[in-house]
């Protein structure tokens, strides 16, 4: 097996997205490792598809991309994941369908795709930790990684993550991004804290974040605050705050916005920016694709903007 030393692993769900016109290859560690190939970062992307014709499709992006094909394994038995896409405005809701191939990410295979490469970071979710044996694939990986860091990306799907899986995932990172509605589930399955609870002041929250922390050793905590920006929390003590600037003209769709930020960041810190740095850009980025249509860019042109804007403010 030929080895792939890029600087992050990506494990996770990749499904083709159907119902808001022609289908498209999406799922987040798809949209994260896809971010990062385009500014010449690929990572090591793991999951599962089947040998069907939305298979096809995602080997066709992965070539498109340039995306190693060294973590990517074929299900013969199982389709290749689907999602069913409603749009309701700037948003949408996926109906995410059961027993996918990325439900069934071998661990044997997965763990012999990382072995003998140098890796800063893992990142995950938490849907393709939904059935048991991708769940073992994801510590099979984290074993065969010790010395990277794990960014976690909650990224919660309604009835795809139970709190048990949610407690083990935050209990083997290092780095967790959530959003708002994120946080506050959190709160309530950790302190008890519910939304019907009186409102909390901004130092009852920023508390109730360091408790969070302590709770499993975080080295860093990110809020995203959607057009607010985001707020990282660091177990040195240290807080950051950053808004969109600029704020984005207009926006089209929110999809991927998580997405966006999670691999903007996650370049930032392989490519030393200072942490100010790292956030201010996530949020510009993020904010840019909510000013296109879907998860990702159709155009890969625009990557290069941002290339050269960054490229000249070093």
């Amino acid at each position: 097996m030929v080895k792939w030393n890029g600087m992050a692993v990506v494990f996770g769900e990749v499904l083709v997205e159907e119902g808001a016109g022609a289908p498209v290859v999406g799922g987040a560690p798809f949209n994260v490792a896809r971010h990062l190939a385009a500014f010449m970062a690929p990572p090591l992307l793991i999951t599962r598809i089947g040998d069907d014709r939305n298979g096809a499709a995602v080997r066709a992006e992965f070539e498109r991309f340039v995306i190693p094909e060294t973590g990517l394994q074929i299900d013969t038995m199982e389709e290749t994941g689907r999602a069913v896409v409603e749009r309701q405005g700037a948003s949408h809701r996926l109906t995410l369908l059961p027993r996918q191939a990325y439900d069934f990410i071998d661990p044997s295979l997965a763990a012999a795709s990382v072995s003998g490469g140098a890796y800063d970071t893992v990142y995950f979710g938490t849907l393709a930790q939904r059935e048991e044996r991708s769940r073992l694939a994801l510590a099979a990986v984290l074993d065969a990684t010790p010395a990277a860091k794990r960014f976690l990306d909650l990224n919660l799907r309604t009835g795809h993550a139970t709190e048990p899986i949610v407690t083990k995932a935050l209990t083997a990172a290092d780095i967790v991004k959530v959003n708002e509605e994120e946080l506050q589930a959190l709160f309530q399955w950790y302190f008890q804290i519910g939304p019907d609870d009186a409102a909390l002041s901004t130092e009852e929250v920023h508390a109730a974040c360091r408790a969070l922390m302590d709770r499993f050793s975080l080295e860093a905590l990110i809020v995203t605050l959607g057009h607010r920006g985001s707020v990282y929390f660091g177990a040195d003590g240290s807080y950051v705050a950053t808004r969109d600037n600029p704020a984005p003209p207009f926006v089209i769709d929110t999809t991927g916005a998580g997405d966006a930020f999670a691999a903007i960041f996650m370049l930032g810190r392989a490519r030393g920016w200072p942490l100010e740095l790292i956030l201010a850009r996530a949020n510009e980025f993020a904010g840019a694709i909510c000013a296109v249509s879907g998860a990702v860019p159709a155009d890969m042109g625009f990557y290069d903007k941002w290339v050269a804007r960054w490229r000249d403010a070093s």
